[in-house]
């Protein structure tokens, strides 16, 4: 029996996806839910799986092929009842490389390259988390073996030199024996970074932007986490992070401050009666931003399981459109990568985005007193157009207020 292999029904916003790699070849003998073909969409890569245990008989699209929600990919040869025994046999006489990568938890983009490259994942030595290969490590593999072919070794980075805020890793590019030949590659823009670019301009664009900056001191917050970190991770099974603190900061100025919560739609402004919080996750295809839903409900184990899941699903490449729709406000986090002080950019439609940096020690008065302190700078970036400066200042204030007395969070006061 034939069956067809169809794109997936994509939602509303996304109109078309880009076949990536085809993980099966015609001919090719699969079980049921093997992964056949990864589809990128603007905002996540989609897996199609086989319906059915059978031969894949006929690919019908090719990569790099544009497709829509329900475009036949290939077709699929049911091998009936006895074809679990035949499918077993067959897949196990497959290439080590395309077994091992079929059957280890790797994104779809490490696959591919895995594919493109004829590597063997064993070889590879992972440091993602349980020893999962990254795309950032099959890149340093490839470097490696393209070193031998290239006398140009790179001079170290400057000891003060700053990551940025997003890590996009590079092509592997190798030098020929002309030393006045400097290489160069053109890649095609993946669909999620077109999306990020057009994105960020439309709120260039489109919006009043205005950053307002504030300062807060980390002590009591440190002093806290410090004193309760172990105890919570033995009760919830997830580490305390700042993160939390933050967002319950953030819900409690969102409430004092609706205007912040809001959007523009058109000439309408929309007061939303809830709290969905996006939270900005570098990934190597590029920023996303997965919302954390009627966060106001959360507790601190609440807000930090589902913040450490969709860390897990971003670098294995599996967040679903629930995880990425909505959002009413952002916060981004460059301090971990040791930015300082920076403005961080609106996410449309919504009219705010907070900005978190490094905590440093500095040197503050208090009380007529020099003292050392760790502190944070933070930014909020808002449409002036719909918040005034006094709301976006009263508003930054509020969550140094929080922070810096945490028994506001805890006892709701």
């Amino acid at each position: 029996m034939s069956i067809e292999v169809l794109v997936p029904t994509l939602p509303e916003s996304v109109a078309d996806a880009t076949l990536i790699t085809w993980h099966k070849k015609a001919g090719d003998t699969v079980n049921k839910n093997d992964n056949l073909v990864d589809l990128e969409t603007d905002k996540v890569v989609l897996e199609v799986t086989a319906p059915d245990s059978g031969i894949l008989s006929q690919i019908l699209k090719q990569d790099g092929a544009i497709v829509t929600s329900g475009e036949v990919l290939a077709v699929l040869e049911s091998l009936g009842a006895g074809g679990v025994t035949a499918t077993g046999a067959a897949v196990a006489g497959q290439s080590g490389t395309e077994s091992a990568a079929s059957n280890t938890a790797l994104s779809p983009s490490v696959r591919r390259l895995l594919q493109e490259n004829t590597l063997d994942p064993a070889a590879i030595t992972g440091t993602g988390k349980s020893g999962r290969l990254t795309k950032t490590d099959v890149l340093e593999h490839l470097g490696k073996q393209a070193q031998p072919q290239t006398q140009v070794q790179a001079a170290p980075a400057p000891a003060d030199s700053k990551p940025a805020a997003v890590v996009e890793p590079s092509p592997v590019l190798v030098a020929s024996g002309n030393t006045e030949h400097r290489p160069e590659q053109r890649v095609a823009m993946t669909r999620l970074r077109a999306k990020v670019a057009e994105r960020l301009l439309q709120a260039q664009q489109n919006a009043a932007m205005l950053t307002t900056f504030n300062e807060v001191n980390m002590q009591n917050v440190i002093d806290l986490r410090n004193q309760y970190k172990t105890r919570f991770e033995q009760k919830h099974n997830v580490k305390l992070g700042f993160m939390s603190f933050f967002v319950k900061a953030s819900i409690e100025a969102l409430k004092k401050f609706p205007a912040i919560n809001a959007s523009i739609d058109g000439s309408d402004i929309i007061y939303h009666g809830y709290y969905d919080l996006g939270i900005a996750v570098s990934t190597p295809r590029g920023l996303i931003v997965p919302v954390l839903h009627d966060v106001d409900q959360l507790d601190f184990a609440g807000i930090e399981k589902t913040i450490a899941d969709f860390g897990e699903k971003a670098r294995a490449g599996t967040l679903s459109y629930d995880d990425l729709k909505g959002g009413t406000f952002t916060i981004t986090n460059g301090g971990v990568f040791g930015s300082m002080l920076s403005t961080p950019i609106l996410n449309p439609p919504q009219c705010a985005i907070l900005g978190m940096h490094a905590i440093k020690e500095r040197a503050v008065v208090e009380n007529g007193q020099i003292v050392i302190r760790p502190i944070m700078y933070l930014a909020l970036s808002y449409d002036h157009r719909l918040v005034d400066g006094r709301e976006a200042v009263q508003f930054l204030v509020t969550i140094k207020e929080c922070l810096e007395s945490p028994a506001h969070l805890l006892l709701n006061i």
